[in-house]
Protein backbone atom coordinates (compact mmCIF):
# COMPACT_ATOMS: atom_id res chain seq x y z
CA UNK A 1 0.00 0.00 0.00
CA UNK A 2 3.04 2.31 0.14
CA UNK A 3 2.75 3.04 -3.60
CA UNK A 4 -0.83 4.37 -3.55
CA UNK A 5 -1.63 7.64 -5.31
CA UNK A 6 -2.44 10.66 -3.10
CA UNK A 7 -5.95 10.28 -1.71
CA UNK A 8 -6.12 6.56 -2.53
CA UNK A 9 -5.65 5.46 1.06
CA UNK A 10 -8.55 7.67 2.20
CA UNK A 11 -10.81 6.31 -0.55
CA UNK A 12 -9.82 2.75 0.36
CA UNK A 13 -10.59 3.37 4.05
CA UNK A 14 -13.96 4.95 3.19
CA UNK A 15 -14.82 2.02 0.91
CA UNK A 16 -13.90 -0.53 3.60
CA UNK A 17 -15.94 1.29 6.27
CA UNK A 18 -19.00 1.20 4.00
CA UNK A 19 -18.62 -2.56 3.62
CA UNK A 20 -18.39 -3.19 7.35
CA UNK A 21 -21.20 -0.73 8.17
CA UNK A 22 -24.28 -2.90 7.62
CA UNK A 23 -27.83 -1.71 8.14
CA UNK A 24 -30.24 -4.17 9.70
CA UNK A 25 -33.93 -4.54 8.97
CA UNK A 26 -36.15 -5.39 11.94
CA UNK A 27 -39.58 -7.01 11.98
CA UNK A 28 -41.93 -5.30 14.44
CA UNK A 29 -45.12 -7.26 15.13
CA UNK A 30 -48.22 -7.16 17.32
CA UNK A 31 -48.65 -3.45 16.62
CA UNK A 32 -51.79 -1.49 17.29
CA UNK A 33 -53.74 -0.90 14.08
CA UNK A 34 -53.60 2.85 14.78
CA UNK A 35 -49.78 3.09 14.82
CA UNK A 36 -48.08 5.60 12.54
CA UNK A 37 -44.54 5.75 11.15
CA UNK A 38 -43.86 8.73 13.43
CA UNK A 39 -44.69 6.56 16.47
CA UNK A 40 -42.19 3.92 15.37
CA UNK A 41 -39.57 6.60 14.69
CA UNK A 42 -40.04 7.84 18.27
CA UNK A 43 -39.79 4.31 19.72
CA UNK A 44 -36.65 3.26 17.81
CA UNK A 45 -34.65 6.54 17.70
CA UNK A 46 -33.14 6.13 21.19
CA UNK A 47 -31.25 3.06 19.91
CA UNK A 48 -29.62 4.73 16.90
CA UNK A 49 -30.30 6.03 13.42
CA UNK A 50 -33.53 4.88 11.80
CA UNK A 51 -33.01 4.83 8.04
CA UNK A 52 -36.39 3.48 6.90
CA UNK A 53 -39.82 2.62 8.32
CA UNK A 54 -42.51 0.69 6.48
CA UNK A 55 -45.88 0.06 8.14
CA UNK A 56 -47.43 -2.78 6.15
CA UNK A 57 -50.99 -2.13 4.99
CA UNK A 58 -53.72 -4.23 3.42
CA UNK A 59 -53.72 -3.90 -0.37
CA UNK A 60 -57.48 -3.59 -0.65
CA UNK A 61 -58.43 -1.47 2.38
CA UNK A 62 -55.22 0.45 3.02
CA UNK A 63 -55.56 -0.31 6.74
CA UNK A 64 -52.44 -1.27 8.75
CA UNK A 65 -51.98 -5.04 9.15
CA UNK A 66 -50.40 -4.87 12.61
CA UNK A 67 -46.74 -5.17 11.68
CA UNK A 68 -43.94 -3.07 10.24
CA UNK A 69 -40.30 -3.11 9.19
CA UNK A 70 -37.77 -0.70 10.69
CA UNK A 71 -34.25 -0.39 9.26
CA UNK A 72 -31.57 0.64 11.72
CA UNK A 73 -28.25 2.24 10.73
CA UNK A 74 -26.04 -0.55 12.07
CA UNK A 75 -26.12 -4.10 13.33
CA UNK A 76 -25.25 -2.97 16.88
CA UNK A 77 -28.14 -0.48 16.90
CA UNK A 78 -30.53 -3.16 15.68
CA UNK A 79 -29.41 -5.62 18.37
CA UNK A 80 -29.83 -2.94 21.05
CA UNK A 81 -33.37 -2.19 19.83
CA UNK A 82 -34.31 -5.89 19.78
CA UNK A 83 -32.92 -6.45 23.27
CA UNK A 84 -34.76 -3.46 24.75
CA UNK A 85 -38.04 -3.47 22.84
CA UNK A 86 -38.95 -7.15 22.29
CA UNK A 87 -41.83 -7.82 24.68
CA UNK A 88 -42.14 -4.18 25.75
CA UNK A 89 -45.72 -2.94 25.88
CA UNK A 90 -46.77 -0.19 23.48
CA UNK A 91 -50.37 0.85 22.90
CA UNK A 92 -51.55 -1.89 25.26
CA UNK A 93 -49.82 -4.66 23.30
CA UNK A 94 -46.47 -6.40 23.81
CA UNK A 95 -44.21 -5.71 20.81
CA UNK A 96 -42.52 -8.54 18.94
CA UNK A 97 -39.18 -7.25 17.64
CA UNK A 98 -36.71 -9.45 15.77
CA UNK A 99 -34.35 -9.32 12.81
CA UNK A 100 -36.38 -9.55 9.61
CA UNK A 101 -35.89 -12.72 7.57
CA UNK A 102 -35.55 -12.64 3.79
CA UNK A 103 -38.68 -13.69 1.92
CA UNK A 104 -37.15 -16.98 0.77
CA UNK A 105 -36.53 -18.03 4.41
CA UNK A 106 -40.21 -17.94 5.34
CA UNK A 107 -42.41 -21.03 5.19
CA UNK A 108 -44.97 -21.06 2.40
CA UNK A 109 -48.46 -19.97 3.37
CA UNK A 110 -51.32 -22.33 2.81
CA UNK A 111 -54.63 -20.91 1.74
CA UNK A 112 -57.81 -22.31 0.34
CA UNK A 113 -58.34 -19.12 -1.65
CA UNK A 114 -56.80 -18.84 -5.10
CA UNK A 115 -54.12 -16.13 -5.39
CA UNK A 116 -54.85 -13.13 -7.60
Amino acid sequence: MANLKPGSRERLCNWQSRITHRTVKLYVGNLSFTIAEADLQHIFEPFGSVTEIKVVTDRETGQPRGFAFVTMGSDAEGRAAIKSLDGKEFGGRPLKVSEARPKEDRPARSSSRPRR
